[in-house]
């Protein structure tokens, strides 16, 4: 007979495994690998740009490490790291013993580590350099790396869409007794609403660099222009869900919190049904606005200002999230721990990523600073300033959950502030230069941009230095640091309401829910209302 494995042995989470917690800590893990490799990557590029005539590295390694940084942020660090949350959480947060397909759910972490490792080993034939975009002709001429990027994003893809599949089915179909929709907590919503987004979008990607490979590979010539292809085709493509990507990876973030705030503010979420329902416009409404990043393409003109318009639009729902959120903790009892903290900066950065957003929509102002540094700090407040402080206060909130064990709350505080400070020093002066006409993706720059592009480098610095007491944080805490018991925060979500780390089933009992995630102080107010008989004396 077998010995069953500890739920907490170090041995179950280096192998095969259908458990939802155990892979989503796989995923956290992998992630963070790869966040560090492209973090190297960008520091290599901020030490090049600190001087206009620098010789750090050549024109040909500067275009292959942007490349290759932004694909490993967007494509092996932001998105895995936000489904590991999700593949953690979201059983636990319905009341579901696991994922409705395990070992599909297995199977979509292991396409993520060759994916990964064969990006990175386009570096030893010649590393993709056409840009994470991936123009052609410039993604089909490229040397043999660029091949490798392909099919890599296209195993990234499917990864993608094989746990979407999962978290669609999982909550329609798992969700405990009394686990209504309209008491599915919001974070499940916005998985459940990224999920869709992927399984809708994904697969155009996936059909697109599948166009690139056999252009490469076989010698079609679906983007010749000699040929009678078309190489604009590509961006319609790419776009199509390279900008409702940028949605899946902030959804989730909003999600987490989503959860926060009510947990620290002791609040009941204010328009709890507005945010579960703006995380679905948000989903339909991402897949109609690609097309503003071809406003210099050539395309008709008078296809501008529909997609002007749309553009604007999807700003409304982001607007009632963060109107809601605002409410919630407005006279809260607020406790200002870690997680609380950076929820607060995610606001504070996501904001300038949206409002700057919005610039970008008005046809002139792209015109102007299209395929300029302004673009790369908007797109940078969004997704660092958003996505991963979205995603550094989730590793915060649910750390206890996952490990049983409490974090150190002062170095969590130095990695806010160290994050905070630094995203805003390294993107704030990228708007001006940007705005001054610096265009990105170059090696050598006009010397009168020195000056902003030392302050941006600086910023880089420092947010690569508060890595460090996160991982410290991390890894110390896990072995040594004090337990935490079963909910630290009091928090009224089902995942809070059995043992912290759960167990290997997660229940011992299949849970009913009777009552809504957020109901903080109701009941108390309830007990405190007269009766209709005193009422009436």
């Amino acid at each position: 007979m077998t010995t069953a494995t500890p739920a907490l042995s170090p041995r179950r989470y280096f192998g095969w495994s259908t458990d939802h917690k155990v892979i989503g800590v796989q995923y956290l893990v992998t992630s963070f690998f790869f966040f560090l490799v492209g973090g190297a990557m960008a520091g290599m590029i901020r030490t090049q740009l600190l001087a206009p005539d620098s010789t750090l590295v050549s024109a040909e390694a500067f275009n292959r490490l942007s490349t290759n940084h932004g694909s490993v942020m967007l494509f092996l660090w932001i998105l895995p790291v936000l489904a590991g949350l999700g593949n953690y959480l979201v059983p636990l947060q319905i009341g579901a013993r696991d994922m409705a397909f395990p070992r599909l759910n297995a199977l979509s972490f292991w396409l993520l580590v060759p994916a990964g490792l064969l990006m990175l080993a386009s570096f030893f034939v010649g590393a993709a350099e056409a840009g994470w975009t991936a123009y052609v002709p410039l993604s089909i001429s490229g040397p043999d790396g660029q091949t490798l990027w392909a099919l890599s994003v296209i195993l990234l893809g499917t990864s993608s869409m094989m746990g979407s599949i999962n978290f669609v089915t999982t909550i329609f179909t798992m969700r405990a007794e009394g686990l209504t929709f309209w008491r599915l907590p919001l974070f499940s919503w916005s998985m459940l609403a990224t999920s869709i987004l992927v399984l809708t979008a994904t697969p155009v990607l996936t059909a697109g660099l599948a166009l690139i490979a056999m252009d490469r590979l076989v010698g079609t010539l679906f983007f010749s222009v000699p040929a009678g292809g078309d190489p604009i085709l590509w961006q319609n493509l790419f776009w199509f869900y390279s900008h409702p990507a940028v949605y899946i990876m902030v959804l989730p973030a909003m999600g987490a919190i989503s959860e926060i705030f009510p947990v620290f503010a002791r609040k009941p979420v204010f328009g709890y049904r507005m945010i579960a329902v703006s995380s679905l416009a948000i989903s339909l409404l991402g897949l109609t606005v690609w097309a503003h990043h071809m406003f210099t393409s050539g395309m008709d003109p008078r296809l501008r200002v529909p997609y002007m318009i749309s553009t604007m639009i999807i700003a409304v729902p982001t607007g009632v999230k963060i109107f809601s959120w605002l409410a919630t903790i407005w006279g809260g009892k607020i406790r200002l721990d870690t997680p609380m903290l950076f929820a607060l900066g995610f606001i504070s950065m996501f904001l300038i990523g949206g409002i700057t957003g919005v610039f970008l929509a008005a046809i002139p102002v792209d015109l102007h600073v299209h395929d300029t540094y302004f673009v790369v700090a908007h797109l940078h407040f969004v997704l660092f300033g958003g996505s991963v402080s979205g995603a550094y206060a989730a590793l915060y909130y649910w750390y206890p959950k996952i490990t049983g064990r409490r974090f150190d709350e002062r170095l969590g505080k130095v990695h806010f502030a160290a994050n905070f400070i630094g995203t805003n020093l390294a993107y704030l002066p990228m708007f001006l230069a940007g705005l001054l006409g610096m265009p990105r993706r170059v090696v050598n720059y006009d010397p009168r941009f020195t000056e902003l592009n030392q302050l941006a480098s600086l910023g880089a610095f420092l947010l690569a230095v508060s890595v460090l007491p996160l991982l410290y944080n991390m890894i110390v805490s896990w072995v040594n640091g004090p337990k935490a018991g079963d909910n630290p925060w009091r928090a009224r979500t089902l995942e809070w309401q059995g043992s912290s780390p759960p167990p290997v089933h997660n229940f011992d009992q299949p849970p009913v829910v009777t009552e809504g995630p957020y109901d903080y102080g109701e009941a108390e107010a309830r007990s405190m209302m007269p009766s209709p008989a005193a009422a009436g004396d």
